[in-house]
C-alpha cells in the first residue's frame, strides 16, 4: 500500500500475483477472514486503478484452512473484483489445486493465443467428410491451454527453488504474460515474493514493478532479477513436458503435455 499509490493510473497491462492465504505462514499475520478480505480489498482497488483499460488481473489463491474446514479464497474475493467493475473471464486451476481468477476491465482486452498454444492431442486428425475432407481438423500450431494447467511445483530439486515456501513457477507466469501482454508492457505484482513475476517479465521482453516487505525475499528477488537481466538465471523451460513417475522398469517414460 506504500508502493501502489506511487504508480500512475492505467499504467499496467497485467497485474499478476499470489497474495498470502491467511494461513499463518512466516511472512503473514493470521487474522479473521473479514479483516483479511478488507486488507485484500484495499490492494485490489489500487490494482484496478493502475490497470490499463484493456489489461488483465490474474489473482492466484488457494484455500483458507481453519478448524479442519477449508474456505476457497477466490469465492470470498470475487465480490471485491466484481464491485470494482471487473469481469471474470476464467478460473484457471493449477496443478496443486490453486485457482487463478482472471479478470478484465472491459470486453476488449489484450489476448494472444498463439504464443501459449500447447500440442494437440491428435495433431494429424483430419476431416473425413464435407468440403474440407482430408484437411487437418485442428490448428497445426496447437490448441488453447484450456483452464487446467499442470506445472511441477517449485520444491526440493526444482531448478528455480529458493527459500520461499510457496514459490511461483516461472513458466506459469510466462504463460500469463505471453497471453495477456505485448512486448514492452508493464507487469505489476503487489506481492512480489522472490521476484518470479519480474523474472518472467524480463525474460519475455516486458517491464516489471512490484513490492515485497520481507527483506530476505526482497534480496533474493533482486538477485534473481539481475540474473534474468544478464542471462544467467536458470529456469525450467516452458515447453518441457511433465514427467509422470511410476512407469514399469525398462519402459519408455510416459509424458503428458500441460492441458
Amino acid at each position: 500500500m506504500d508502493f501502489l499509490p506511487q504508480l500512475p493510473s492505467a499504467v499496467a497491462r497485467l497485474v499478476v500475483t499470489s497474495p498470502p492465504y491467511n494461513i499463518g505462514k512466516a511472512y503473514e499475520k493470521k487474522v479473521d477472514l473479514v479483516t483479511y478480505v478488507q486488507q485484500q480489498a484495499k490492494v485490489i482497488r489500487e490494482c484496478v486503478r493502475v490497470l490499463a483499460n484493456d489489461g488483465s488481473i490474474c489473482w492466484q489463491v488457494g484455500n483458507y484452512v481453519n478448524d479442519n474446514s477449508i474456505v476457497p479464497l477466490d469465492s470470498l474475493l470475487y465480490p471485491v473484483f466484481r464491485d470494482s467493475g471487473l469481469q471474470m473471464r476464467n478460473r484457471i486451476v493449477s496443478g496443486r489445486y490453486e485457482v487463478i481468477i482472471w479478470l478484465t476491465k472491459a470486453r476488449n482486452y489484450v489476448f494472444n493465443l498463439d504464443p501459449v498454444r500447447v500440442p494437440q492431442k491428435y495433431p494429424n486428425k483430419r476431416h473425413f467428410k464435407g468440403p474440407r475432407v482430408g484437411e487437418l481438423s485442428c490448428n497445426p500450431l496447437g490448441k488453447n491451454p484450456s483452464d487446467v494447467w499442470i506445472f511441477p511445483n517449485v520444491k526440493h530439486n526444482h531448478v528455480e527453488k529458493t527459500s520461499h515456501p510457496c514459490q511461483f513457477p516461472v513458466e506459469l507466469v510466462e504463460r500469463l504474460i505471453l497471453a495477456l501482454t505485448n512486448e514492452g508492457d508493464l507487469v505489476v505484482d503487489p506481492f512480489m515474493g522472490v521476484g518470479t513475476t519480474a523474472v518472467a517479465s524480463l525474460l519475455r521482453g516486458r517491464r516489471a514493478a512490484g513490492a515485497e516487505i520481507d527483506s530476505t525475499y526482497h534480496s533474493i528477488a533482486v538477485a534473481r532479477v539481475l540474473a534474468a537481466a544478464n542471462g544467467t538465471i536458470r529456469t525450467r523451460p516452458m515447453t518441457r513436458p511433465v514427467y509422470v513417475p511410476g512407469r514399469a522398469s525398462g519402459a519408455q517414460p510416459r509424458l503428458f503435455k500441460r492441458v
